[in-house]
């Protein structure tokens, strides 16, 4: 079964400058809650078509590798990753940004499936879903403090 997760964020900063922001795989961990213990093992400075992004979390201590590639690129309006391997049987994540008066939307779009085939609501609705929300709540507060 699929789930999308959307969210919609305006930063004041130029359209140029949040894309910017996003395309270096390191500000990932800048926005990523210190409770993953998420660390980029590996990935270009500046992102393009084509990148691979291989990185590390941690979940109850218990490490998780994932390998995204760049799927579309298409600065400075948006781009997408997806997973080619970890933790879900699907991860596509989509980054549009839209100018604005006085700043910059930043819309993401996440198609995702759980692990756990006919059990997966079982895990998405106690668990999967409310880590996603808190992770990307985190995401648009640091969004604010940095680009702010």
């Amino acid at each position: 079964m699929e789930y999308i997760l959307e969210r919609t964020q305006i930063v004041p900063v130029p359209i140029q400058d949040a894309f910017a922001f996003f395309s270096r795989a390191g500000n990932l961990e800048e926005i990523t809650p210190s409770w993953l213990h998420f660390e980029v093992l590996r990935a270009p400075d500046e992102l393009r078509y084509g990148s691979l992004l291989a990185y590390r979390l941690e979940l109850f201590r218990f490490p998780i590798h994932w390998l995204t590639r760049i799927a579309a690129w298409q600065p400075p309006r948006s781009f997408a990753d997806e997973q080619i391997s970890g933790p879900y049987p699907l991860w596509e994540h989509t980054h549009r940004f839209s100018p604005m008066d006085g700043g910059t939307e930043i819309y993401d779009h996440v198609r995702y499936e759980v692990p756990g085939g006919p059990l997966a609501p079982l895990v998405q609705k106690p668990f999967v879903g409310p880590w996603l929300d808190e992770i990307f709540d985190y995401r648009a507060e640091r969004l604010r403090e940095i680009l702010g």
